[in-house]
């Protein structure tokens, strides 16, 4: 009679032998949300913070007002060149309400003319920053306005915009739509708090902005430190915007770019102002605190030579230059009366030909 062989169950170690897992002990995997994924490259929570104690120290802040202030002035130009009144305009990203302290505090081109702020009736001027965006409630220029209310925005990465469909007859932003994370998602909602054939204009700061500073910090880096990490925010190329406008549904795209020279006594005052600006560096991926002490002495010192060394102290003042680039977009929602493109292929003249100086045979 054979034998059965003998069982190792009761040699083995006990975590090798399965165990039935009660069903309240079983892992939930995370899934993905029904909706388009969106990239987190900024950290909204820490840029939240930077903007709230720039604005902490008011005189501090306006003292670094002068490129929001530039940026404001060049963007209310262009709405200005629009022959047509606007009922209602929202100021979206605020920050101290640059749009509307330019629109009351800018003389008219002709003399005669009346002021600017009367080309509209009605401005809301929100931002996610309450501090910052009431700074400067209590200074005159509010009153001039024949309307003027301020509202305090949610979280960008998760509150949708707090205004009905077809609210504004226009929509500004100046140098606050780099932070957003969900850039096309934020230009769609846009779109829809706008009135058919209603104009968006936006001035965000492009990725060239600062080069010279990004170049001198990765070299001091990897020359003091051995590696180089990330101390500037990235920052969207000019060859994406009029992409982004197009995917939300905007027509009559208007895309340029302008490059403002600002000269500083040195590296260290130039990161003074960033961080007054509440501009200082929050993407994700960048080197905080806890982990290197950020900057070293070192580091900073190997900069300001470099910098010097690379993009010249020439200045009238001798002084160092920093470059802003700043992207200036405008799009139309779709609207009545508005000039449709010609039909593809539907041209009768050659361009090569007119170009050439021929006629098309």
């Amino acid at each position: 009679m054979a034998m059965k062989p003998a069982s190792l169950r009761p040699f083995l170690p006990r975590p090798a032998i399965r165990r039935r897992v009660p069903q309240y002990q079983c892992r939930q995997y995370a899934i993905q949300a029904p909706r388009t994924p969106s990239l987190q490259v900024f950290d909204s929570k820490i840029k939240q913070i930077h903007k709230e104690r720039s604005a902490a120290n008011a005189e501090s802040s306006r003292r670094v007002d002068y490129l929001r202030d530039e940026v404001a002035s060049r963007l209310c130009e262009r709405l200005l060149d629009i022959n047509r009144h606007f009922p209602s305009v929202l100021d979206l990203g605020a920050n101290a309400c640059n749009i509307a302290r330019i629109l009351t505090n800018t003389p008219p081109p002709v003399p005669t003319d009346p002021p600017l702020h009367t080309r509209l009736t009605s401005l809301t001027s929100a931002d996610w920053s309450p501090t910052l965006l009431n700074r400067d409630a209590h200074l005159p220029f509010n009153s001039d306005l024949p309307s003027h209310t301020r509202t305090v925005l949610s979280d960008p990465d998760t509150a949708p915009l707090p205004f009905a469909p077809h609210s504004f007859s226009a929509v500004l932003s100046s140098l606050s739509l780099h932070w957003i994370n969900d850039l096309p998602s934020l230009l769609s909602q846009i779109a829809t708090v706008l009135k058919p054939d209603s104009p968006f204009l936006a001035a965000i700061f492009g990725g060239d902005s600062l080069f010279e500073l990004r170049t001198s910090l990765q070299l001091a880096d990897l020359d003091r430190r051995g590696g180089v990490a990330t101390h500037v925010s990235p920052l969207a190329d000019v060859r994406d915007v009029g992409g982004l406008l197009q995917k939300a549904g905007f027509k009559l795209l208007t895309v340029d770019v302008d490059d403002i020279v600002v000269e500083y006594p040195d590296t260290f005052a130039l990161m003074q102002d960033l961080q007054a600006m509440g501009e200082s560096n929050a993407a994700l991926v960048r080197e905080t605190n806890a982990g290197l002490r950020g900057l070293g002495r070192d580091v900073l010192l190997a900069n300001e030579g470099i910098y010097r060394e690379l993009h010249g102290g020439g200045g009238e003042r001798g002084g160092i230059p920093a470059t802003w680039r700043v992207i200036y977009m405008i799009g139309w929602t779709p609207g009545e009366g508005q000039p449709e493109p010609l039909a593809r292929g539907s041209g009768e003249v050659n361009i090569k030909d007119v170009l050439e100086g021929g006629t098309k045979k």
